[in-house]
């Protein structure tokens, strides 16, 4: 039993991250998201004990220490309005985490709703991230990490240490030196370029050009002449000759955003390019050397336009020398903090209000209230760092020459319109026993309930500790099969098989390597009604 949460983390972290193999480092932590001491936000303590030995882990105001991944100093959270007395973390029933409150300890919210007694939360939940709000001071974020980076190893240029944002960095590094195409693939806004600038700054052409280039911004019949240039008279209004920004990135390297979006004939000039290192200007007659290095980027699912005639599959395959893929900022929440405090940082700096960002005084109220740092880590964010960004900006002047950031309502009304759900309390009662290795009595049905007893987010909740399967959810929450079918149709949260895009089906299907289950956890519909979808588009014979 001991040995249970240890096995269940590594095992929930290898699907929240996409793993194969799990890492046999992966264990809870706490992030610092919100204090009244700005500096401190990012700064990170493993509960290494709760996975590696069962052991019980405790927080207070004097201990332990919180320290940035990799950096040498350390300190607890030290807020005088914490209690000495600590909350604790221990290993609960079948696998979750449990935390244990005392009755005149520091007063926990779990978002918006407070902690008595004790509280437990599944290993789902801690992939997602966990907003603990510590006496109206302090905002805590309880995920899953792994051990943080070596001092040396550095940040490439990219703000936050989670796991997703690890993992970017050590494929940069691999292929930083290596003289092969990269395709890095992510949605819209999620800091594909700020990794292009990295693999070329970590190269041996870090000394030549960098060119970045939006395909999806130009004009469709100019994309070529701006790529490999244009002779002079070769169409109206050539007045002159240009080299194009193939040549402008010799010995160096051109980043090609929106690569999806090129002009057939542009797809097959570049795969020229990455066979022969020639190009032919628009109108010339004789091929020019060049010696640039191409990365692209897309947010399309190239397979799928390849399938719809759009994309060439050649190309793709010589684009996708190494791949890269940078994941949305709601699977890296523990970055959110950081992330935030960055870019608030240059703004108060261009508004020449950076001093904000370094009081030092214990009982000062927090510059980034806990009410926003709960509403920053539970947003969805659909418009990812770009977004974040641009909320930073607008909260940091929009509070200009106020002691505290102020949320004005229409903002409150969008952080709160697309907010992650929170977890619904499994636990409700005095602390438990302390962790022992009795086996767990078998857990009996839960009486009859009628379906409008069942919230969204419990209904969500129960989804998810049952793998999607809609019978074992409907005897979990005590309601029938048919209910279920009912409360998801209803529900604001939650989607059916049949409301997923046949291009949303078939690009997951290819990410997970037609693995249902995979497709199940990352999609969050019926395995039943999804084996059903992915037969209708002739994905596979499942």
């Amino acid at each position: 039993m001991q040995k249970k949460l240890s096995d269940d983390l590594n095992t929930t972290a290898a699907h929240a991250y996409g793993r194969e193999r799990p890492s046999p480092r992966t264990t809870p932590a706490l992030t610092i998201v919100s204090h009244p001491r700005p500096q401190r936000v990012g700064e990170r303590l493993l509960l290494e004990m709760l996975a590696a030995v069962g052991r019980t882990a405790s927080l207070s105001r004097n201990a332990p220490d919180f320290s940035l991944p990799g950096a040498g100093m350390a300190l607890p959270l030290g807020d005088p309005f914490l209690s000495r007395k600590p909350v604790q973390f221990e290993p609960g029933t079948r696998g979750r985490l449990r935390l244990v409150v005392p009755e005149d300890g520091t007063q926990v919210r779990v978002g918006t709703q407070p902690v008595r007694g004790s509280r437990e939360f599944t290993l789902e939940e801690l992939a997602a991230g966990v907003p603990l709000e510590l006496a109206g001071r302090v905002v805590l974020l309880l995920h899953l990490a792994h051990a943080p980076e070596l001092p040396g190893e550095g940040d490439l240029g990219m703000v936050g240490h989670g796991e997703r944002l690890r993992r970017v960095r050590e494929d940069v590094r691999r292929v930083a030196d290596l003289n092969v195409p990269v395709l890095i693939r992510g949605e819209t806004g999620s800091g594909k370029e700020l990794v292009a600038r990295a693999v070329h700054q970590h190269g041996p052409r870090r000394d030549g050009p960098f060119v970045s280039v939006n395909l999806g911004a130009m004009p469709r019949e100019l994309v070529a002449a701006e790529l490999f240039g244009v002779q002079k008279g070769a169409y109206t209004g050539a007045t002159q000759a240009r080299a194009g920004l193939f040549r402008s990135a010799h010995g160096g390297t051109l980043f090609l955003d929106e690569v999806g979006e090129a002009p057939p004939e542009v797809q097959v000039a570049l795969l020229r390019v990455l066979e022969t290192g020639e190009v032919f200007p628009v109108g010339g007659q004789a091929p020019v050397r060049v010696d640039v290095r191409l990365v692209t980027a897309t947010d399309a699912h190239l397979e799928e336009r390849i399938h719809q005639g759009l994309f060439k599959a050649p190309l793709l395959h010589r684009l996708a020398g190494f791949e890269l893929h940078v994941p949305p900022l709601r699977e890296r929440r523990e970055d959110i903090g950081p992330l935030f405090m960055y870019f608030a940082r240059q703004e108060l700096e261009a508004t020449g209000e950076a001093w904000r960002l370094t009081a030092s005084e214990p009982q000062a109220e927090p510059w980034l209230p806990t009410s926003l740092a709960v509403r920053l880590v539970r947003y969805a964010w659909p418009g990812n760092v770009r977004q974040l960004r641009n909320v930073a900006r607008q909260l940091v002047i929009g509070s200009r020459g106020l002691p505290h950031l102020r949320v004005d309502a229409r903002l409150e009304q969008e952080l709160d319109s697309a907010a992650l759900p929170l977890p619904v309390p499994t636990l409700s009662v005095l602390p438990p026993p302390a962790f022992d290795d009795t086996p767990e009595p078998e857990e009996t049905t839960p009486p009859r309930r009628k379906p409008s007893d069942v919230g969204e987010q419990e209904l969500l909740v129960g989804l998810r500790s049952c793998a999607w399967d809609l019978k074992a959810t409907a005897e979990r929450l005590g309601i029938s099969r048919a209910s279920i079918y009912m409360l998801i149709e209803k529900s604001s949260l939650l989607r059916t098989a049949g409301d997923l895009s046949p291009e949303e089906i078939s690009r997951c299907f290819h990410e997970c390597q037609g693995d249902l289950d995979k497709m199940v956890q990352r999609l969050e519909v019926s395995k039943r009604a999804l084996r059903r979808r992915v037969r209708e588009l002739g994905l596979a014979s499942a």
